[in-house]
């Protein structure tokens, strides 16, 4: 088994070992596996010759992880701005690929304002502006994940904001799914995975010209 594939394994049972925990309520086994989730994830997408901007997006996923493994509201604040940062690494790595969806466009469009509506009243005030910016920009990257880099990383964009949305209901204190972090984590780990494979492998199906994106690809072995 060569080491990238170790790395896949590794986050496979980092991966089971937090969604257990929390379904057992343990929260010992979640707060030791969570942050190991991200770096293994990326380990292995550098070791598949993964361009460095999806390697930055998925450390700034872990920076965010670690971040909300606090309650507190600024390391929420924090969090959500680690995640705001992989969101850009995302809509750089897809601006130059594939072509405009209308009708994905609309639904996206649609998703995004019916949400932040609907949440708006209910959130803490202080936090209305910034949720709606981060809404904004997860939406831009699930929009582009689908539109041009195909099936797989646009099901990863859109259960990132699936995740997402689950997260913002509970801070406007909608009522909950039993267990709602294990749905949290289960559609974000999903997510996150997603994405990197469906981004390897459209890289790999059709790669960037060197001239344009070669200063953002790690050597391929």
């Amino acid at each position: 088994m060569t080491p990238k594939h170790l790395l896949l394994l590794a986050f496979g049972l980092a991966a089971a070992v937090d969604l257990g925990s929390l379904a057992a309520g343990f929260d010992a086994g979640h707060t030791v596996a969570k942050p190991l989730l991200m770096p293994l994830l990326a380990g292995y997408a550098a070791l598949s010759g993964a361009p460095r901007l999806l390697i930055a997006a998925l450390l700034f996923g872990w920076g965010g992880d670690v971040l909300l493994l606090s309650d507190a509201e600024p390391a929420f604040l924090a969090g959500m701005g680690s995640f705001a940062a992989g969101h850009v690494c995302y809509l750089l790595l897809f601006r130059a690929r594939g072509s405009h969806h209308a009708f994905l466009f609309a639904g996206y469009g649609v998703a995004l304002t019916t949400t932040v509506a609907s949440l708006w009243p209910d959130l803490p005030a202080d936090l209305r502006i910034p949720v709606t910016g981060y809404s904004l920009l997860l939406t831009a990257m699930a929009y582009r994940a689908g539109s041009r880099f195909g099936l797989l990383a646009g099901l990863g964009g859109a259960l990132f904001m699936l995740s997402d949305t689950l997260i913002a209901t509970g801070v406007a204190e909608w009522p909950q799914p039993p267990r709602p972090d294990l749905w949290i984590m289960l559609t974000y780990i999903a997510a996150q995975f997603l994405l990197a494979i469906g981004t390897l492998r459209a890289l790999e199906a059709r790669p960037y010209p060197a001239a344009t994106y070669g200063e953002v690809r790690s050597t391929t072995p």
